[in-house]
């Protein structure tokens, strides 16, 4: 005697009270980085599409500041007779800028729970150390002027 379970598909999910969310195991390091960056514990607030469209924007700002920063400035503006000398002047509200989008793409990660979020947070990292040397670079730079 077997019955047949009419599922319908319209039907709106009824939730059971005795079924619970289950929450993924976290390492320390993990649950660390998730209180760091402001990440709730709880279902994906992003997805991955998210996550790779803003890793794709934040490197290429990084890119732009550096290709503006220490190509175009100090080589081409001289050659076409742009004034010299304002490199830090440009580059350290650039540098911010690519700061701030990386950091918002490591988040983004996170928020996805991807699973290459911590590789992407070490890239991150590398070039958030590379960004602050010259951060630090142009204001020095700018105060000694």
């Amino acid at each position: 005697m077997s019955e047949a379970i009419s599922v319908n598909p319209t039907a709106p999910a009824i939730a059971s009270p005795t079924l619970r969310t289950v929450r993924p195991q976290r390492s320390r390091a993990d649950r660390f980085m998730r209180t760091l960056l402001r990440v709730p514990d709880g279902p994906r607030q992003a997805n991955a599409e998210s996550a790779h469209r803003m890793f794709g924007q934040s490197i290429l700002i990084s890119a732009a500041r550096c290709l503006l920063t220490y190509i175009f400035l100090p080589i081409i503006a001289p050659i076409i007779g742009v004034a010299t000398g304002i490199g830090p002047i440009v580059g350290i509200p650039l540098g911010l800028l690519a700061m701030s989008f990386d950091v918002f793409a490591v988040r983004r990660f996170w928020l996805a729970d991807h699973k290459y979020r911590w590789l992407c947070t070490w890239i991150y990292l590398v070039i958030l150390s590379f960004l602050t040397f010259l951060l630090v670079k142009d204001v020095m730079t700018l105060v000694h002027l």
